[in-house]
């Protein structure tokens, strides 16, 4: 493996590896790649960062790789993506344009925080029931 690696050859090594976790990294044959050191091999030689090819072929790999992830045609964003064609990206982005707020997480901490307040008073309100 690589010693020196630039964020974009780092994340394109973790996108390939993501792919091979979750079975959707295949070879140029159209097979899924089922042995994780064939799967880091695929993952340098996107990246650019492979041993057995010249600087300039690295760069050439780096760069067709990059185009690809800009376009969206590598198999996480085609897993992303939701029926109507929007990965969840693009769907946050709409969300802000449109001033909608509310992520999952915030919805899940309003829940906590009103279950929080509901219970409490509950609790309140057995207590001074008990009491005289």
């Amino acid at each position: 493996m690589a010693s020196h690696q630039s964020k974009a050859q780092k994340g394109t090594v973790s996108r390939v590896m993501h792919e091979f976790k979750h079975g959707e990294l295949e070879t140029s044959r159209g097979r899924k790649v089922r042995n994780p050191k064939q799967a880091i091999a695929i993952g340098l030689r996107e990246a650019g960062v492979s041993k057995y090819e010249s600087n300039e072929k690295n760069r050439e790999n780096l760069k067709r790789t990059k185009a690809r992830e800009r376009r969206g045609t590598t198999e996480k964003d085609r897993s992303e993506r939701t029926d109507d064609g929007q990965t969840r990206a693009e769907l946050y982005a709409e969300a802000r344009r449109r001033n909608i707020s509310g992520t999952f997480e915030d919805e899940q901490k309003t829940t906590r925080t009103r279950f929080a307040l509901v219970t409490n008073s509950c609790r309140w309100a057995d207590h001074r029931e008990i009491s005289p």
